[in-house]
């Protein structure tokens, strides 16, 4: 949610200029007949109780603005980015030069190019001269030079500490010998609930230090464009571009939550912010201080959002909340922990969960080397299973290769058999779907809509039989068979490594 260019305030002050000579214009003569004026309106009467109530909570508005202001900053970031430039002669061998000689190195054909932007930012701290300010990683997180402005419109070189696009945060910095810089005081998201009044501060459009009121709508809402693993807090106070990174803060002045994103169909706020949770943030503070980056809890398995039915043909209860563990890493800390592909995952450390986000964003927070304790269902058996969580890496994470099985079991229905051409076939098993390139799956030469009968030569009929065969404990190797044409074909055989 990068904002615009300062350019869009000179815009608005012109469009604000030109409404206000058409309301002049408008105005008509003094001592018509029957006209009244503003001026000279008598002053409306409201009762002394409910005036007092709401000169009460615009106290508390101001007050609020007056001490949060001062710690939320403008954040203007230039991004430098190489584009390739277009050599229309590029093709002509022949054209300025011989025909053994290549073209110039690709950096010589590409040109800098430079966007500015800007965004929001608050303080969260101070060390010595150094003051840390918080915002987001799309705002930030690429930026060549970073302007950070402050309440009193002093501007400061800030460097980019660390940025995160898991989470969409970064952490910039800023030398100053004033101590008497504000830093926001950082609240308790955990106690924030549906109702709360709330205030988004911040520079939408580029309206410097603008203030806007709601509420929160909800809490606990998932998903968005950015791709965040957060848990977001959605509001209606107005959030618009140029608000990314600023802070959305409660009624005692605290942050509750970094304004992040918008859901809107014009571009503008439509009443739909959400911002990050300030508890999901306050550690990788701290990471990104003393690390530059944040330092995830890694598990190993590739999580899978379910249906009803597809718990079903598992075997567990359809009304029970978890994350499937469809896919496993070989050698990870889950398969070291003794999990399996096909376990349904229902509570971490004695507490429920209950969709996939929740647990990528627990599991993430379990630092490396710390165990914990994963109740999963196998089937209909419950079981408790101790692992040791490792350090993310990109790179594990990528490596299809560990995958395993490397592709998703589906059960085969009716409507599968009728997409499949199977609807006269007397077969039973299930349907290999989504398989990953480079898995154990991809290099048994599997193919999607290919039907697994058996495991080990161990018949299977369901999805639940499917994982209970595909078991690994005390296995060396494992193979399929596939059914083809009437005709049953063997895989070759993957050897099983756990290390």
């Amino acid at each position: 949610m990068k904002s615009v260019t300062k350019k869009i305030i000179g815009t608005a002050a012109v469009a604000a200029f030109s409404f206000g000579v058409l309301t002049l214009s408008c105005r008509a003569n003094k001592g018509a007949a029957n006209v009244a004026f503003a001026e000279g309106a008598s002053s409306v009467s409201i009762p002394a109780d409910p005036l007092a109530v709401t000169q009460a909570l615009q106290s508390t508005f101001r007050s609020i603005s007056s001490e949060v202001l001062p710690a939320v900053v403008e954040v203007d970031v230039t991004e430098t980015t190489k584009v390739q430039t277009f050599n229309p002669f590029r093709e002509l061998p022949f054209f300025f030069g011989y025909p053994d000689e290549k073209d110039k190195k690709e950096e010589d054909n590409m040109r800098e190019l430079q966007q500015q932007s800007l965004g929001s930012g608050v303080i969260v701290r101070r060390s010595g001269k150094t003051n840390y300010v918080l915002t987001n990683n799309h705002v930030a997180g690429k930026a060549t030079t970073i302007k950070i402005k402050l309440n009193d419109e002093r501007e400061f070189d800030g460097k980019l500490i660390g940025a995160d696009e898991r989470m969409d945060i970064a952490l910039v910095a800023f030398e100053s010998d004033d101590t008497t810089i504000k830093v926001a005081k950082l609240g308790d998201s955990s106690k924030v609930q549906q109702g709360d009044i709330v205030l988004a501060l911040g520079s939408p459009l580029g309206y410097f230090a603008s203030v806007t009121q709601g509420i929160v709508s909800a809490t606990g809402r998932s998903g968005g464009q950015i791709g965040s693993i957060s848990d977001f807090i959605q509001t209606d106070a107005a959030i618009n571009q140029g608000n990314s990174g600023g802070p959305l803060v409660n009624i005692n002045g605290e942050i509750i939550g970094i304004n992040t994103w918008i859901a809107s169909q014009s571009g503008g706020s439509q009443g739909l912010g959400f911002s990050i949770p300030i508890n999901n943030i306050k550690t990788a503070i701290d990471q990104f201080i003393s690390k530059g980056k944040i330092a995830y809890g890694w598990l190993g398995v590739s999580l899978l959002d379910v249906t009803p039915e597809y718990k079903k043909e598992l075997g567990v209860d359809e009304n029970k909340n978890g994350a499937l563990a469809g896919e496993i890493f070989l050698g990870s800390p889950a398969m070291k922990g003794g999990m399996q592909a096909g376990d349904f995952i229902i509570a971490l450390d004695g507490h429920d969960i209950k969709s996939v986000d929740q647990l990528v964003r627990e599991v993430g927070g379990i630092p490396a080397g710390k165990t914990a304790v994963f109740t999963v269902m196998r089937g209909e058996n419950k079981i408790d299973l101790t692992v040791k969580i490792d350090e993310r890496s990109a790179d594990i994470e990528k490596d299809n290769s560990r995958l395993w099985p490397g592709f998703i079991a589906s059960p085969l229905t009716d409507k599968a058999k009728k997409q499949l051409n199977l609807e006269n076939a007397k077969v039973k098993g299930i349907v290999v779907t989504n398989i990953q390139e480079k898995s154990p799956a991809a290099a048994l030469r599997l193919q999607n809509g290919d039907v697994i009968t058996a495991v080990n030569d161990k018949k299977i009929d369901s999805v639940e039989e499917f994982y209970a065969a595909l078991d690994t404990t005390g296995k060396k190797e494992i193979w399929f068979d596939i059914y083809n044409e009437g005709h049953t074909i063997s895989t070759g055989r993957f050897k099983i490594e756990n290390k």
